[in-house]
């Protein structure tokens, strides 16, 4: 009895070491506020694109111009590298904060119109990508390696946990207050994520041994040069190249079905309005946020890259599922299940990704990482088309079947880097 005291103990202790370090103290509370803003955001002004325009194609647009960035997320790597990644992410959040306002001020003014809306969306979407990269690199720079996959499962809780908080209270705010005193809410988290980002300055100085990878000339001639020799990294580097292919291929099917387009599942399928969008959108998020719990509790324990292929798959056949029932009751289960398992592939991508770079690299590794999302946009502009001719239910099932071929293609190609006990990429 006392040994299993003693054990749970241990096991509790271990999942909350990252908080030990005082950088990720400050950093995951920060996260948190700003993830808990986007989710709100994204959930009001998409509702809100889709009920004064009609049109799904334009709520895709919406969705796709919120991705338009991520082609700079590679530049803002290189200057996390040069700058430091706390300074980057802390200027990224005064933009959001900024945008927000203004947003604000035309709600509270009753000039706010759908243009309006898409010309913020745009702005935001050309920094809001590079974010979660700048957060995990930030993380790498911070956390000692035996760390590494506790702290990245913790921070994860902080998008996880937003689209089920963030999620409700976006729908509860605007059904009851009205755009207006919603958006000062999601003004005020991105202000305060900007005071924790600061307030947790250290020096960044953690987990980034060179594994397997080829010789690349690091001089830094300038950004271009920098931006160059980390796109060279990933190229002779094949655990980075399948694993950035992997990513790429799971933001142009996945990622747009479970979030971009759910508010199609919601009003055309289940015939719900924004507070029932809001409960779909937090039984994903749920599902995810447990994940983060088991993967912080047997971290040490899971091979990082089977489990990214395993359970990736397990996302894809549960939104296959989902999007092919007709009531929230029956559909809620499988996007719970989505979500869990989104969570299960995902952590141990991001962990395997930093542990298998050198330090040098890692803001721009974590960029070129976010070069994947922009898979999004042609995901949610195609599937657009299909939602107005095949229907939702048969769009998904048809992007769920192209992605399961290709993650097979994948592992077949890069099978010793991603399978093989012995891989780097499933070193525990």
């Amino acid at each position: 009895m006392a040994l299993q005291s003693a054990s749970q103990k241990t096991a509790r202790a271990s999942a909350l070491a990252p908080f030990a370090v005082r950088s990720f103290r400050f950093q995951w509370p920060a996260d948190l506020a700003t993830s808990w803003a986007f989710e709100m955001e994204t959930l009001i002004l998409g509702w809100y694109v889709l009920v004064e325009t009609r049109s799904v194609l334009m709520l895709t647009l919406f969705a796709s111009l919120q991705h338009i960035g991520t082609l700079l997320a590679p530049m803002f790597g290189v200057m996390g590298d040069r700058v430091g990644h706390r300074t980057v992410l802390a200027t990224m959040r005064a933009i959001y904060t900024t945008l927000a306002l203004t947003l604000m001020t035309l709600a509270y003014s009753g000039l706010l119109t759908p243009a309006y809306v898409l010309a913020i969306a745009g702005v935001m979407g050309l920094v809001r990508p590079s974010d979660i990269g700048m957060r995990t690199a930030l993380v790498g720079a911070t956390m000692p390696s035996d760390k590494l996959m506790g702290a990245m499962s913790i921070q994860r809780t902080t998008q996880d946990s937003a689209k089920v908080a963030g999620a409700l209270t976006g729908a509860g705010l605007v059904a009851l207050l009205g755009i207006g005193p919603a958006y000062t809410v999601v003004a005020s988290f991105y202000a305060l994520s900007i005071i924790l980002t600061l307030q947790g300055a250290a020096p960044e100085t953690g987990t980034g041994a060179p594994t397997h990878t080829a010789v690349v000339d690091v001089t830094r001639a300038s950004p271009w040069g920098d931006l160059r020799a980390g796109m060279a990294y990933v190229w002779n580097t094949p655990l980075l190249l399948a694993s950035m292919c992997f990513a790429f291929l799971l933001n142009c099917t996945a990622f747009p079905m479970m979030n971009g387009l759910m508010p199609v599942m919601a009003k055309e399928i289940y015939h719900t309005d924004q507070t029932g969008l809001g409960y779909l959108v937090a039984a994903g998020g749920f599902g995810a946020l447990m994940s983060s719990v088991v993967i912080s509790r047997i971290g040490h324990r899971i091979r990082p890259a089977r489990m990214m292929i395993i359970f990736s798959a397990g996302w894809l056949l549960s939104l296959m599922v989902f999007a092919n029932t007709t009531h929230p009751a029956v559909g809620i289960p499988f996007l719970l299940l989505a979500g869990l398992s989104q969570g299960l592939g995902q952590i141990p991508m991001a962990t395997m990704l930093i542990r298998n770079c050198d330090a040098q690299f890692r803001g721009r590794i974590m960029g070129i990482r976010m070069l994947a999302i922009y898979g999004n946009i042609p995901g949610l502009l195609l599937a657009g088309w299909l939602i107005q001719r095949m229907g939702y239910p048969t769009t998904v099932t048809l992007y769920g079947a192209v992605a399961l071929i290709f993650i097979v293609i994948v592992v077949s190609r890069w099978r010793t880097q991603l399978w093989r006990r012995d891989a780097a990429a499933n070193s525990r």
